[in-house]
């Protein structure tokens, strides 16, 4: 009699249950201890989103770094250059006779309003101009108007004394009536470009207009500029003498229109102005 035992299999002994020769084994269920594998590829994928960002700001980091200056945002330029060039401004403005200031308004009173408006901005922004309300932009645009409009009054006054003969008979006080206007146009149209050049000293700051409106030497050649440059208000007052003087542009290009017509109108100014007073006073010097 035939002991019990365990049931007769067929075919090879290390065949595999559930499948025969030649058939693909199924697949075999996870090890104890390990996540389901679509756990898995939710991790992976996460894992792979947070390197991947990881070096997305790591190389706009490294970018930012590169980037000069004027392209990034900076802390805004100190008040102070500004501030004791408007009043020069001033100064020379109250230092014109009184045939030369816009009547009947008192002589004093366009310096009088001028140096408010430059109270108020200086308290508005005292160390660095880095914050601009709408009011306080409005402010400085009325200053700079001030400033050119009373200018403008003097200029034509005087071109026209000259024309008509009451200029006088000393060359001494003509010329330096005339050099007065001529230095203070000069920085009228400082402030003009300082202000609107990319937006405004705030805007360029913060970096917020790429596209240039002027052209400086310095954004042309990174390897030879500090990567701290960029225009200030000093650059701007250079770029206005020598337009003044040379009556053209000289290292600064002008590429916006308005900065190409605004140069075009101060080089008229200072051309006429300024081959009117020297014509007049050589005419008038004793011989």
């Amino acid at each position: 009699m035939r002991e019990p035992g365990p049931a007769r299999r067929d075919g090879p002994p290390d065949q595999p249950d559930g499948g025969e020769p030649g058939s693909v084994p199924q697949a075999r269920a996870p090890l104890p201890g390990l996540p389901p594998r679509h756990v898995l590829q939710v991790c992976n994928s996460v894992w792979y989103g947070l390197i991947t960002r990881a070096g997305e700001v790591q190389h706009d980091a490294a970018r930012s770094v590169h980037l000069p200056a004027w392209r990034r945002k900076t802390r805004g330029e100190l008040r102070w250059p500004v501030s004791v060039t408007v009043i020069v401004a001033i100064v020379l403005q109250l230092l014109l006779p009184d045939q030369l200031t816009l009547h009947p308004l008192p002589s004093w009173l366009l310096p009088t309003l001028e140096g408010g408006l430059l109270v108020g901005l200086a308290i508005s922004n005292p160390v660095r101009i880095e914050h601009r309300a709408r009011f306080v932009r409005w402010a400085s645009l009325v200053l700079i108007f001030l400033i050119t409009a009373a200018n403008a009054t003097s200029a034509v006054l005087l071109v026209r004394e000259i024309l008509t003969g009451h200029a006088g008979s000393s060359p001494g006080p003509l010329l330096a009536s005339g050099a007065s206007i001529w230095a203070t146009n000069v920085i009228a149209f400082a402030l003009w470009y300082w202000e609107f050049d990319r937006g405004g000293p705030v805007h360029r700051a913060h970096g917020t207009f790429q596209y240039l409106d002027f052209l400086f030497p310095q954004m042309t050649i990174d390897e030879m500029t500090p990567p701290d440059w960029e225009p200030y208000f000093v650059d701007y007052l250079y770029l206005s003498f020598t337009n003044a003087t040379a009556f053209s542009p000289t290292d600064v290009m002008p590429l916006a229109r308005w900065a190409k017509l605004t140069m075009l109108a101060q080089s008229a100014v200072s051309l006429a102005l300024a081959a009117l007073v020297i014509a007049r006073a050589v005419n008038i010097l004793p011989g």
